[in-house]
């Protein structure tokens, strides 16, 4: 009799000791299956965000300092996105495209540059776009010693040293234009430091090198010039204007797409519009 019980007591600590491990397996299972639904959903999120992709982006550069400040507003909106910026003449831009020069998205200061893309075939169909409005001005140092007041002043004795942009930059072809529609062009040449990008003219200007220069009115507002005067209808025979369009040869179009989109948003509208741009919308 005492075996049989001792045995009847073996076997019900051992159902019970089974038991016991059956509920810790469960448990156990369970937390497992949390921790791997936990990852799985990690994973995915991560894997959406590198989704996202590069862009690279060709501009003017007139364009540094908003479109830097933009770059962080899209990034939220895009997560797992990285820009990348190549900032120079839309002229500069445009050579290095035709020869090989890997980019998303191209933002011209100029009409010139992206019809001459359009006419290579080399822009994503239905993707351009006129995005801002600039102006073409002539400034001075803070403070403006020379007294200079109107344009046609560069061909007078106040003023000795002029800088201007290169021929193939668009602010050096908007300068051109009208210093000749004025009929001063061939006066003031021997007066002229040519830049080879707007910006270098800029800085020009704010450090004296030079009496004045003539700029965007974005770059006289970042660089804090006197405005002395701006180019009106008169001088210009068309506004100036910056297109944007995707490439065709670029490696990630949607999220190029909606870089453009984004440009055109309320949020990007208010943020060039402190730059001195006018944006054209949608």
């Amino acid at each position: 009799m005492k075996l049989r019980n001792i045995g009847k007591l073996i076997l019900g600590l051992a159902l019970c000791l089974t038991a016991v491990g059956c509920q810790n397996n469960e448990s156990n299972n369970k937390e497992s299956n949390k921790d791997s639904a936990s990852k799985v959903e990690s994973n995915k999120s991560s894997n959406e965000a590198k989704k996202a992709g590069n862009l690279t982006i060709f501009a003017a550069t007139s364009m540094t300092d908003v479109l830097d400040e933009l770059k962080s507003e899209f990034q939220k909106e895009n997560p797992g996105s990285e820009l990348t910026f190549n900032f120079d003449s839309s002229g500069t831009l445009k050579t290095q495209i035709d020869s090989g020069a890997k980019a998303d998205v191209f933002i011209s200061a100029a009409q010139k540059q992206m019809n001459g893309l359009e006419e290579e075939n080399k822009l994503e169909n239905d993707t351009r776009i006129d995005l801002l409005e600039n102006e073409v001005t002539l400034a001075a140092a803070k403070g403006n010693d020379k007294k200079i007041t109107d344009f046609k002043d560069l061909s007078s004795d106040k003023v000795e040293k002029i800088a201007l942009g290169n021929s193939d930059v668009p602010v050096g072809q908007y300068s051109e234009e009208i210093l000749k529609k004025l009929g001063i062009w061939d006066q003031i040449q021997d007066k002229i430091t040519f830049g080879s990008n707007v910006r270098e003219v800029t800085t020009w200007v704010s450090e004296k090198t030079v009496d004045c220069g003539i700029v965007y009115k974005t770059d006289a507002i970042i660089a804090d010039l006197d405005v002395v005067a701006v180019a009106d209808d008169s001088m210009l025979e068309n506004k100036v204007i910056y297109p944007a369009a995707v490439l065709k040869d670029s490696q990630n179009k949607e999220l190029a797409k909606k870089y453009i989109e984004f440009l055109q948003s309320e949020k990007a509208s208010e943020i060039f519009k402190k730059y001195g741009f006018k944006p054209l919308g949608k």
